[in-house]
């Protein structure tokens, strides 16, 4: 899937969130930080999508012009 790291990470990201929400509830800082980490993880994994797919789109772009 071509989107897969990027759905991934916003997955991660809104995870972590949640987490984190429910830790400042709860009053718990090991959940707090650790929603925080998690949406940190989820937010470089998306940005490595979108890199891996634009590095893929400009090599595509490359090889259509070669081809032509």
């Amino acid at each position: 899937m071509r989107y897969e790291d990027e759905i991934k990470g916003k997955g991660k990201q809104v995870e972590g969130a949640a987490k984190a929400e429910l830790g400042k509830l709860a009053n718990d800082r090991e959940l707090i930080d650790k929603g925080n980490q998690e949406r940190s993880e989820g937010k470089l994994q998306e940005t490595f999508g979108k890199t891996k797919r634009k590095v893929g789109d400009a090599i595509k772009d490359v090889g259509e012009r070669i081809a032509s």
